[in-house]
């Protein structure tokens, strides 16, 4: 059986087109990286450490914070999953509550988990037609915080890149005396490159994106999570956490940074983030300038597309997310998925119940791009546009609850099949992954529209985690 170097070795010489994260696209002019092994070392003199940065890897997080704005960087080696964990352990004390967007990564719910928090749910948003998550203002965070809650966290961009208002919910808790704290592990390249592009004539203007959004650290969050494998050319699993202000305690966020990062952190990973950080001092407005161009390039000559629907600024704040809806045909947002990938060699990052999800970045390639859009006008051109009247199977409010996450998860627990799952209590996380957004969580009570929502994706050949056999769930032990 070949290796894990072996098949990527493979992968790298196929003709399969990474319409998907990371940001480096595969393109070795990304970087000067090629032998990183010849960089892969461990904590030796002269070289630093990063959990107690004092020389070269110090200097690396102050350029990284130079480009950012943030009061303090860090790095991060075990992905924005490890700066999640720690954000929310430093701004919450054991125990305590926190008010969050339901539409959080599970990584948000394993610190709930570790931490024992209670969560307060902001109200369930979503767009209408795509099913996605939709974005959050000032008031929807006022009128759910109360005198308990210790935190607010939200994720902004969405994986989709809709975008709340950061600003605004910023002085709402800062108004309290408590932190917010932004996962915006999507949205590494915000603020970077000419924040005033205009295009010459005012029609373009209103379809066109013109510049990439504000960064959330200018827009006042406490902490801000980036992982810039995602959209910059940097390596996966590398990853940023900035904190600002006074209301964080530094000392225990580095803490817990310590807690939840390897003791051996990778110098590869390191490098290639101090290597991006670099890449975007010297090159970032040509980088997005490039973004902007295919961006709008896709959305232009894909605008005659009678059934397939890319997305525009209208709705998507962020330009490197091209989302296309299938919601006018009998088509699923798999098969989409499956017919670009298997005819057109176009591997793109999520299939949703109606829609497709590829990410774009300044180290696309025209050619690339340019398939990508012959792929969807040639697919457009077999459709036909029919009334659509399939249900919609979507989550449309939070299941009651009965236990807290913690001791849900912890309980004996037993399979349950589908038919029997009605008013019992889930003792495993359920995600449509990706991107990893919960279903229902420990703790709360399945109800029948999460059944049939359930099964349905699974019809739909959607990846749903947390099942079993495809046949049930796990759910609380019945004493």
């Amino acid at each position: 059986m070949p290796d894990l170097y072996q098949e990527l070795i493979n992968l790298a010489e196929s003709d399969m087109y990474p319409l998907h994260m990371p940001g480096h696209k595969r393109n070795e002019l990304s970087t000067p990286m090629k032998g990183a092994f010849r960089c892969d070392i461990t904590e030796i003199d002269g070289y630093d450490n990063l959990h107690d940065e004092s020389g070269i890897i110090l200097k690396a997080e102050e350029r990284a914070n130079k480009l950012y704005g943030a009061g303090k960087t860090y790095f991060l080696v075990n992905g924005s999953t490890s700066g999640v964990l720690s954000a929310v352990s430093a701004a919450v004390s054991k125990n305590g509550k926190i008010l969050a967007a339901r539409g959080s990564h599970k990584s948000f719910y394993h610190a709930v988990y570790l931490r024992n928090l209670n969560v307060k749910y902001l109200p369930y948003k979503q767009i209408e037609g795509l099913n996605i998550p939709d974005s959050f203002n000032a008031d929807d965070v006022e009128q759910f915080l109360d005198d308990e809650v210790e935190a607010v966290f939200i994720t902004s961009p969405t994986y989709e890149g809709i975008c709340s208002d950061v600003r605004g919910i910023a002085q709402i808790c800062h108004r309290r005396g408590i932190p917010l704290i932004v996962d915006a592990a999507h949205g590494a390249h915000f603020g970077l490159g000419p924040q005033n592009n205009t295009v010459s004539d005012n029609e373009s203007s209103n379809t066109e994106y013109t510049a990439v959004p504000e960064n959330a650290i200018s827009q006042g969050a406490d902490i801000v999570i980036h992982s810039v494998h995602k959209t910059l050319p940097s390596m996966t699993q590398t990853a940023l956490i900035h904190v600002s202000g006074d209301l964080i305690d530094r000392a225990r966020l580095k803490r817990f940074l310590r807690i939840y990062q390897s003791s051996s952190p990778s110098y590869v990973l390191m490098s290639s983030i101090d290597l991006c950080i670099k890449e975007m001092e010297e090159n970032g407005n040509s980088y997005i300038e490039n973004l902007l161009k295919f961006r709008n390039r896709i959305q232009r000559e894909t605008s005659d597309c009678k059934v397939l629907k890319v997305i525009g600024k209208n709705v998507i704040d962020d330009p490197s997310k091209v989302l296309v809806s299938v919601q006018d045909s009998t088509m699923t947002g798999e098969q989409l998925y499956d017919i670009l990938r298997e005819e057109y060699g176009l591997q793109l990052e999520m299939a949703g119940e109606n829609t497709v999800l590829a990410i774009i970045t300044g180290w696309d390639k025209e050619d690339g791009i340019n398939r990508f859009i012959n792929a969807l006008t040639e697919i457009d051109k077999g459709l036909s546009v029919v009334k659509d009247n399939r249900v919609s199977h979507k989550i449309s409010f939070i299941p009651p609850q009965k236990m807290n996450i913690c001791d849900a998860w912890d309980a004996d627990s037993e399979f349950v099949s589908f038919s029997d799952a009605e008013n019992r209590i889930a003792a495993e996380f359920v995600n449509l992954y990706p991107p990893g957004i919960p279903i229902i969580v420990p703790g709360e009570v399945y109800t029948k529209e999460i059944i049939d929502t359930v099964r349905s994706y699974l019809d739909q050949g959607l990846n749903v985690q947390g099942i079993e056999k495809k046949e049930g769930f796990l759910c609380v032990r019945q004493k």
